[in-house]
């Protein structure tokens, strides 16, 4: 698992590292029952602190993308409820929607975008 931190971005690092595990899973580079490097390992090849690695685990977990065993670590599980995943997705995107239209960015554009990043994830279901 490939991880770029950009220490610069006003992104805290543990919410850059679960977007990069989130969009590793969703582009397959990451599958489910994967094994995600040891919060110790991920954090020296990184060059960050331990407990960073092991927030983003955490919320992870939370999140329903892994599953935390003492013997296994971290692995990639999705479990998930969709009805509170699709209320989620439509609180979030409809901020990102009415960003988007403050910035006049017109349906057609949205809807070219969303199809450009759609296609970069091995979604079957379109």
């Amino acid at each position: 698992m490939f991880v770029t931190i950009d220490f610069n971005s006003d992104e805290a690092i543990y919410v850059q590292l679960r977007n990069q595990i989130i969009l590793g899973i969703a582009t397959s580079e990451i599958r489910e029952g994967d094994n995600l490097p040891s919060v110790r390992e991920l954090a020296d090849n990184i060059g960050i602190n331990m407990h960073t690695v092991n927030k983003a685990y955490t919320i992870l977990k939370q999140e329903g993308y892994v599953k935390l065993d003492r013997r296994k670590g971290a692995v990639v599980a999705l479990d998930y409820d969709k009805l509170r995943a699709i209320e989620t997705l439509k609180m979030q995107m409809r901020l990102i929607l009415a960003e988007a239209i403050c910035k006049n960015i017109s349906y057609n554009e949205i809807h070219d975008i969303m199809d450009e990043i759609i296609s970069e994830f091995s979604c079957d279901s379109r």
